[in-house]
């Protein structure tokens, strides 16, 4: 069993894969990215919250990168807190930063509609984010930040317990599946992760400026409906055993 700090150790090495990100790693050594993650770590009592809210108002001030002193909003998540699908992005926007809500604005309202045509609704599920705080100017998500939200995001995922991931776009799909293979490649079939099966598609703000990936995302949130549905007739036949 690892320990935590044999953990990140092991996530930074595979996000240093991902993105490779040398300009990070001319600063910083692995060693000191490690220690820089486990500030804190003897204080820290997010890891034994017992659900969302509290886990919420345990990292809500979170400085751990410094995403934290530029953001106006920390966004968390919202949703359902026991949800049989959990959607994951890759961060917020500057809507959703001033908000401090996910998924507000234009893709928000796509968002939407994509659920809506699958007959589901926000209420039904719980959206996530890789990260919690906005990079500016909305750039990809660096090396450091991934590292330092990563354990909140599966902490997330370990108190929610979805039946279904579904990640939108290449960096929620690589981070949550450490991988470095491409989003197209990635798409059509589902993935075991944390007792969930992962499935992924664009993001939501990816077809907004490029229209001709919405066939391929419709076929994606089809699927997964196919298997939300094949699971719950199951759950519904070994619940009347």
């Amino acid at each position: 069993m690892e320990n935590w700090a044999q953990k990140v150790e092991r996530l930074l090495k595979q996000q240093i894969e991902l993105y490779g990100d040398e300009e990070v790693l001319a600063r910083q050594s692995l060693q000191e990215l490690l220690n820089s993650s486990l500030k804190g770590e003897s204080s820290e009592d997010w890891r034994q919250s017992e659900n969302l809210f509290i886990m919420n108002d345990r990292i809500s001030s979170c400085l751990q990168c410094p995403l934290g002193y530029t953001r106006k909003s920390f966004v968390f998540g919202n949703g359902k807190g026991d949800a049989d699908i959990l959607v994951i992005g890759e961060a917020p926007g500057e809507e959703e930063d001033r908000q401090g809500f996910v998924f507000v604005g234009r893709a928000g309202e796509l968002l939407d509609k994509i659920l809506a045509a699958i007959n589901l609704r926000r209420q039904d599920i719980y959206i996530a984010n890789v990260l919690k705080c906005r990079p500016p100017q909305n750039r990809d998500p660096q090396l450091t930040e991934i590292a330092a939200c990563l354990p909140y995001l599966h902490k997330q995922i370990e108190l929610i317990n979805p039946a279904f991931i579904l990640c939108l776009g290449r960096i929620a799909a690589q981070t949550v599946l450490q991988t470095t293979t491409s989003l197209e490649k990635l798409r059509g079939q589902a993935y075991p992760f944390m007792n969930a099966s992962v499935i992924v598609t664009y993001h939501p703000a990816a077809l907004l400026r490029f229209p001709q990936y919405k066939r391929a995302t419709w076929e994606d949130v089809k699927l997964l409906r196919k298997l939300y549905d094949e699971w719950l007739t199951q759950k519904s036949m070994n619940h009347g055993r």
